[in-house]
């Protein structure tokens, strides 16, 4: 089983707040540890950084979930 990297310590999408924006939910890439806002946040920062960098993994950053997307495949894994 791969290791899952862990959710941020501090729960924050750091391109919004850059931005002065907030988001909804959290994500994060499983190849970089990047963190980013969910699709229903304005910005949708996780699926850019999947665009740029074609890193295709992320969890949730949300406590109690336990999910990964996987952008190249559109398919949802739960662990």
């Amino acid at each position: 089983m791969a290791t899952i990297l862990p959710a941020p310590a501090e729960p924050t999408c750091p391109e919004c707040v850059a931005l002065g924006d907030t988001w909804v939910h959290l994500r994060v890439c499983q190849t970089c540890g990047q963190v980013g806002c969910c699709d229903s946040s304005k910005n949708k920062h996780a699926t850019r950084h999947f665009h740029a960098t074609q890193h295709p993994i992320v969890v949730s950053a949300e406590p109690g979930e336990q999910w990964a997307w996987c952008y190249a495949d559109n398919q949802l894994a739960h662990y």
